[in-house]
């Protein structure tokens, strides 16, 4: 695909009926048969901007079997989201790897179906409702602190992920799992994110792999704690509780019907696996760039004494945790834990002046974008002062870790309210020292950080 020739394709804003002949856009060939399948897999997070620093904002490639076409211009992200989103959706690549995770979870499912169960969750994520959940994010993270000992190593890839499963449960399920029931969420999650994987995804179904035999052990196990929470919440009563699962459980549909066994599961899987994966790497994220930056870690003490004082941070207190609310923004436009968005045109279509046919499959480059310094000043730098005191003139869509248009993460503002009190809470209580100035960062279903170890400095 990645020669340039033309394709006989409707053009954006022809009258029905017309067509013209448009270039597919430019892009690296590959071997036959393979295709860049082998760069797919090895190129690492780079690939992407690489891709674009070769042959621009529209690249196609042959991977997997498939037709891919990258984009990199913020303009065409926010065209495919926004202003034509009703032309793409979601996909068939995107639709294999939510078969592996949940496949009517609100993530992956199209159409009516998906704009109803959005209707059905949105009021388990108002403002009011989220901002109740802020005393309870606070103090679990105090406690997870607590359990820290001074001078001792921490693993931020294991300490985030169950820190964030349990601010997770304890808020939108009104649950506390012991540390059994925590462990099959964990090893659910992380057999969900090996078997989503693109390298696992291009075996077949048939084939036989410790990763798929694992994936279905762990997945298993967490359908029966699911059973298991949702009949105890049943049994004690939906209706006195003011959480996700209780509007799982409760809300009817426009024609009186509720929401069936499997799809309720595969709603409870997406927010566990979801809600909590990429909330816990991007506080591995801050944690770390915090880390190894005095002066930000300076400002940030200042802002804590001026604003909390000796006390914890609570909801009301947020908008004065300027730079703390800088240092998640820029966190997550460095490693936005969702790198890649992905999206296929409902018919043939052009973008950018290039022909897409309908069996490509679109790779919207966050990660590439958010380091374009077209749009970023010393992009690769943690610089959070960048949005304290950055005037740019750059495209609305030159940032979009949570996605944007109707199916923007429901979860956004949940996420954001997290990361800003936890953070300031963990950074009240302690000062960190990086163990090794090297992050191993790999694209996988969202970003695989593996072990990232801070030495902890109780305060």
């Amino acid at each position: 695909m990645g020669e340039t020739n033309q394709r006989h394709v409707q053009s954006d804003g022809d009258d029905e009926g017309s067509a013209v002949a448009a270039e597919t856009p430019p892009g690296p060939d590959g071997l036959p048969l393979l295709g860049k399948t082998m760069s797919f897999f090895r190129g690492g997070l780079d690939w992407g901007t690489e891709l674009r620093d070769e042959y621009g904002d529209v690249v196609a490639f042959d991977a997997l079997g498939r037709e891919f076409v990258a984009v990199y211009d913020p303009e065409l992200v926010e065209e495919v989201l926004v202003a034509r989103n009703d032309e793409f959706r979601k996909g068939e690549f995107e639709t294999a790897a939510g078969d592996a995770i949940a496949p009517g979870g609100l993530v992956f499912t199209e159409g009516e179906l998906w704009r109803r169960d959005r209707r059905l969750l949105q009021p388990a994520f108002t403002p009011d409702r989220i901002r109740s959940f802020a005393d309870v994010m606070v103090d679990t993270t105090a406690g997870a602190v607590d359990r820290w000992d001074d001078g001792a190593t921490v693993d931020l890839g294991a300490v985030c992920p169950r820190l964030t499963l349990d601010v997770l449960t304890r808020t939108l399920l009104d649950v506390e799992l012991d540390g059994a029931d925590g462990d099959v969420v964990r090893e659910a999650a992380d057999a969900i994110t090996d078997r989503a994987s693109a390298g696992t995804l291009a075996t077949p179904d048939w084939l036989p792999t410790p990763n798929k035999r694992r994936y279905r052990r762990a997945r298993s196990e967490l359908d029966d704690l699911l059973v298991e929470l949702v009949a105890e919440r049943r049994a004690d009563g939906a209706g006195d509780h003011d959480d996700l699962l209780a509007t799982l459980l409760d809300a009817e549909y426009p024609d009186g019907s509720l929401m069936d066994e499997q799809r309720l599961r595969d709603q409870l899987v997406t927010f566990l696996f979801a809600g909590h994966e990429t909330t816990s790497l991007a506080l591995t994220f801050a944690l770390w760039l915090v880390a190894g930056d005095d002066e930000v870690r300076r400002g940030l003490d200042d802002e804590f004494e001026r604003v909390l004082g000796d006390a914890d941070p609570t909801f009301a207190d947020l908008p004065e945790l300027e730079l703390t609310d800088a240092v998640v923004s820029e966190a997550l436009r460095l490693y936005p834990p969702v790198y890649l968005l992905y999206r296929q045109p409902v018919a043939d279509t052009t973008l950018g002046g290039y022909a897409v046919p309908e069996e490509a499959t679109l790779l919207l480059g966050t990660y590439a974008v958010h380091h374009d310094p077209r749009w970023w000043d010393d992009p690769e730098a943690f610089r959070p002062s960048r949005w304290l005191d950055d005037d740019a003139d750059r495209p609305e869509y030159a940032y979009f870790p949570f996605g944007g248009g109707p199916r923007h993460c429901i979860g956004m503002r949940f996420a954001r309210m997290e990361l800003r009190l936890a953070l300031a809470t963990i950074l009240q209580r302690c000062r960190f020292e990086r163990v090794s100035d090297e992050l191993d960062v790999e694209p996988g279903a969202t970003l695989d950080v593996g072990t990232v170890e801070l030495r902890v400095e109780k305060r």
